[in-house]
């Protein structure tokens, strides 16, 4: 299949595309195996390294539930959100939950952490891991990023890491986080943006948009949905290429699509970029 896929068909070739991002990472919950930014398939371990290359500290990774780090990430925003006791804090696209886990201890059991993701599979595996790791303070709630399950102004912080790429509709997801944020909350976001041109066999290409890639908007545009939405003071933390970032290693069906079409791997370095930045309501 192939055809541009940054969001700006038709309603249902962008309801297409969720349900293609639904299905891949349902089908990773389910075989524990990481996609963005490490191999993918059943020899692949949960994690796969990736986690520790994009930011997280030792530390963090040790206190993380078993079966939470599946190495989906492209950057560690939880240490920038300056957590405190009682607040809540709201994950956005939560997967297994290894962000609402990092959170849980910061707010301790006067606060609250919700993790929001579309995927059914995803959230049987974090309430299992939440029933494991025993934190009564964590909620997990299905639902769409851009119609969240959760109260007008109810929410101190907002995070996600690398999720927002993923959603066809990235102005709504914007004005969701507005929504929910109390006046003076904060987010912390990290996610794919492009400094230049992706070669055509990645951009239009849905493996390419489910593997992390091909979903990402041009850095210019996606900051001016950011300030659209109402969300100021916008601040870069962490910029760094992607394909560095991650030792070279991309998602093994990806790789492949680079091969088959003739495309360098090198082709996507200096323009899939990993950004982590801060704003405020």
């Amino acid at each position: 299949m192939s055809k541009t896929l940054t969001g700006n068909g038709t309603p249902s070739q962008s309801e297409g595309l969720v349900e293609k991002v639904r299905e891949r990472y349902g089908r990773i919950a389910q075989e524990g195996t990481s996609c963005c930014g490490g191999a993918c398939g059943p020899e692949a371990p949960i994690g796969a390294g990736v986690s520790g290359k994009i930011g997280y500290g030792g530390p963090e990774l040790e206190v993380v539930p078993e079966g939470a780090d599946l190495g989906l990430g492209c950057g560690a925003p939880i240490g920038h959100l300056d957590l405190q006791p009682g607040e809540t804090v709201l994950d956005l696209g939560s997967g297994a939950g290894m962000d609402v886990f990092l959170a849980a201890p910061l707010v301790g059991q006067q606060g609250r952490v919700i993790g929001v993701d579309m995927t059914e599979e995803m959230l049987e595996r974090a309430r299992r891991n939440a029933e494991r790791a025993g934190y009564p303070q964590v909620e997990f709630r299905q639902g769409r990023l851009e119609q969240l399950p959760v109260e007008d102004a109810s929410v101190d912080a907002v995070t996600s890491n690398c999720v927002i790429n993923l959603v066809p509709d990235k102005g709504r997801v914007f004005a969701e986080v507005a929504r929910v944020l109390r006046p003076g909350g904060r987010l912390v976001i990290s996610d794919m943006v492009l400094d230049g041109e992706l070669p055509e066999a990645v951009r239009n290409d849905l493996l390419a948009y489910v593997g992390c890639v091909s979903g990402a908007l041009g850095r210019q545009e996606y900051f001016e949905l950011v300030a659209a939405a109402g969300l100021r003071d916008v601040e870069v933390l962490a910029d760094a290429d992607y394909l560095e970032m991650v030792g070279g290693q991309l998602p093994r069906e990806l790789e492949q699509l680079l091969e088959g079409a003739g495309v360098e791997k090198d082709s996507l370095r200096g323009v899939v970029r990993s950004v982590t930045f801060r704003a405020r309501r």
